[in-house]
């Protein structure tokens, strides 16, 4: 069992962040949302403050990010769970630190971008409820 914690940045005009792989990475041009393997000790939350500082080179307090639903997909070689946080306030400014790719993407528009098994179903939520 892996736990993933992905973040769906939401912007003023109701776009969500998403960021290609690059290739020669596991799922390599794919589309994701931001995020990443929580950490031995770590909680969801720290998962994603620390992700997000480091994929992205913003900053999010814990209080900004709201549960929203979540993922539950098996791989071949292992089975993740993925809480999806929202949040719509973060200090700096996105920039692309690990992604070849980021795109801000209105939720009616996303199923034009590939994304892992996992992720895709994530979509449908977003486009329904924001």
């Amino acid at each position: 069992m892996l736990l993933v914690a992905a973040c769906a940045l939401v912007d003023v005009d109701g776009r969500v962040l998403i960021g290609r792989r690059p290739a020669g990475k596991s799922l390599g041009g794919l589309w994701e949302f931001p995020g990443g393997k929580v950490e031995a000790g770590e909680t969801p939350e720290a998962c994603l403050i620390r992700e997000l500082r480091e994929e992205l080179g913003i900053e999010v307090a814990k209080a900004c990010l709201a549960p929203f639903v979540f993922a539950s997909h098996s791989y071949e070689d292992f089975h993740l769970m993925m809480p999806l946080y929202l949040c719509r306030r973060w200090d700096g400014f996105v920039q692309p630190l690990e992604h070849d790719k980021l795109a801000w993407v209105k939720p009616a528009d996303m199923d034009s971008y590939p994304m892992p098994p996992a992720d895709a179903p994530l979509v449908a939520w977003l486009r329904d409820l924001l």
